[in-house]
């Protein structure tokens, strides 16, 4: 009699375990390696901080895209980051003679980012060929396997510059510190490289 007891506590551990299974699959499945030079890059859709949908195909449509991924909003302002911006900012027209966009993304957890991104845009006007997007819970971060998972972390700051048409990817670097970023100039370089 007392074994019918412990059949429905069994029975409840087991489909326990098999839910936990079921969602470490699913959670596994989203990660995903990091993308690759010869790689078509993934395609993705985030806001501008206005709500302005923009996708990468379509903006690859225009031409080259440089891809500048960000730490977002780590707890607090990155200055890397800033001065990253303000180099490429500065390089705008070289850009523009390519025929280049840059897309900077600025990824976190989605409460607050829009704020947070606010706030790293104040005082730096885009140019026309800028584009920032906000990337809310590391959509794109993780969908590019760039997700920096350790604390006071967001994403590993990487570059890429993606080929017109096919979103081929022909140049990238991914930094595994702070301070590895690329220049404006290497990226110019690379541009014309293609």
């Amino acid at each position: 009699m007392r074994s019918l007891v412990y059949l429905p506590i069994i029975g409840l551990f087991l489909g326990l375990c098999a839910c936990s299974y079921e969602q470490a699959g699913t959670i596994s499945d989203v990660a995903t390696a990091p993308a690759e030079v010869g790689h078509t890059a993934p395609d993705f859709t985030l806001k501008t901080v206005d709500g302005q949908a923009k996708t990468l195909s379509r903006l690859t449509k225009d031409g080259p895209v440089v891809l500048l991924v960000l730490r977002g909003y780590p707890g607090y302002q990155c200055p890397l980051c800033t001065r990253q911006v303000g180099d490429f900012i500065s390089n705008a027209g070289e850009f523009a003679k390519r025929g280049a966009t840059v897309v900077m993304i600025y990824p976190g957890p989605s409460e607050e980012l829009t704020q947070r991104a606010d706030e790293f845009l104040a005082g730096k006007g885009l140019p026309n060929n800028f584009v920032f997007l906000t990337d809310p819970d590391y959509a794109m971060t993780n969908l590019y396997g760039l997700r920096w998972d350790a604390p006071k972390e967001t994403a590993y700051p990487s570059t890429f510059v993606i080929n017109k048409g096919d979103r081929v990817i022909s140049h990238l670097h991914i930094s595994k510190t702070h301070g590895d970023r690329t220049k404006a100039s290497d990226i110019l370089s690379a541009l014309d490289a293609r």
